[in-house]
């Protein structure tokens, strides 16, 4: 028997890398390997999926057993992991820049230069790492990673939101006003998603095109001084009820928040992949995106990429996808560009990244 183990730091529901991990552990498991989860922390309905990393004293007799470590930010797992004479690979789903969250939350940006040195200290023990993406497995090969790869994110399109929150979708429904257009973004609120340039792009795109447009903003709140100040910035830009910043939901109600949106606007500034724009290609939302870190990549040919995002250049970009013709087509190439991620070519690429090392079960 083959083992192999993740080590994550945390284990959250809601979240798209806690839902990488427990696929991890089905495909492995379906594969015939031996594998469970060690987390530092494990919240909510997916607590009982992990077991205290502390708990690890190795693999049971006759056992081959490896070690998978899952990097996004500094934790003491990274550490344990670092001192256990297993075999490891490393899983990386890449590490905000400490600098976004300098002004807002200093002790996250000690959380992530942590994150971001003990990566680099595992290079030498792991052999073998893999990454989201391009972006990020050539962050991995400027660290000193002798054998990388790509394995994307495994995407299930069959487990997102089946069932929509009634009260929720006929709420936002009695909201709009006709003809007006609701704009959306889901992620952590958190400076390196630049919601504030989101509700900046729409403050233009109110003025010049549509009076009565709308945005939601969905996404748990990761700094609480950051959403102060985009509260702050929504007030002072006169779109005070124009404006939702709904925070963390629960699946049904984020299916009503797609149901009823009719365009998906990122401007984040640092992305190592972006889970929703694959959500919202599954939606039939068309995207309009700010081109920067794995976001091109991610979306492909899926979505309108901007270079720029200045506020007139988003807006305007808004007000061309509203097209019919434009808007369908959009949908249409999203669609296409979710095949790219199915979930059996990305078990496959994990099964054979992870079998070329522990070998296969």
């Amino acid at each position: 028997m083959i083992a192999v183990h993740q080590f994550v730091p945390t284990l959250a529901p809601r979240d798209a890398v806690s839902t990488h991990y427990l696929r991890v552990r089905a495909t492995l498991r379906a594969a015939g390997y031996s594998s469970d989860i060690y987390a530092m922390d494990s919240r909510g309905e997916v607590a009982k999926e992990a077991r205290p990393f502390q708990t690890f004293r190795g693999g049971r007799s006759g056992e081959s057993t490896w070690l998978c470590y899952q990097s996004s930010i500094g934790s003491p797992v990274a550490d344990f992991v670092a001192a256990r004479p297993e075999p490891l690979m490393v899983d990386y789903h890449n590490i905000t820049p400490a600098a976004f969250f300098e002004r807002w939350e200093p002790g996250m940006a000690v959380y992530l230069r942590a994150g971001r040195r003990q990566l680099r200290e595992l290079a030498p023990r792991a052999q073998l790492a893999f990454a989201d993406s391009s972006y990020n497995a050539a962050e991995l090969d400027a660290l000193g990673f002798e054998h990388t790869g790509v394995v994307p994110i495994l995407f299930d399109r069959d487990d997102l939101h089946t069932e929509i929150d009634a009260a929720t979708r006929d709420r936002l429904a009695r909201e709009r006003i006709e003809g007006s257009s609701t704009w959306l973004f889901v992620g952590q609120v958190a400076p390196h998603k630049a919601q504030h340039d989101i509700v900046k792009a729409l403050a233009m795109y109110r003025r010049l095109f549509d009076p009565n447009a709308r945005l939601r903003l969905v996404g748990f709140p990761l700094s609480k001084a950051y959403v102060e100040a985009v509260e702050h910035y929504v007030a002072d830009l006169g779109l005070t009820g124009a404006v939702e910043l709904a925070g963390s939901v629960p699946d049904a109600v984020l299916g009503a928040y797609f149901a009823t949106a009719d365009v998906y606007v990122c401007l984040s500034e640092h992305e190592g992949f972006c889970v929703p724009l694959l959500e919202a290609m599954h939606h039939g939302l068309p995207v309009v995106a700010y081109a920067t870190g794995a976001v091109p990549e991610t979306l492909g040919a899926g979505g309108l990429l901007l270079a720029r995002k200045d506020p007139l250049t988003v807006a305007t970009a808004v007000a061309r996808v509203m097209d019919p013709a434009l808007h369908a087509a959009l949908v249409r190439a999203g669609h296409a560009r979710l095949d790219d991620f199915s979930l059996a070519r990305n078990e496959a690429a994990l099964l054979d990244a992870v079998a070329s090392v522990a070998g296969r079960s």
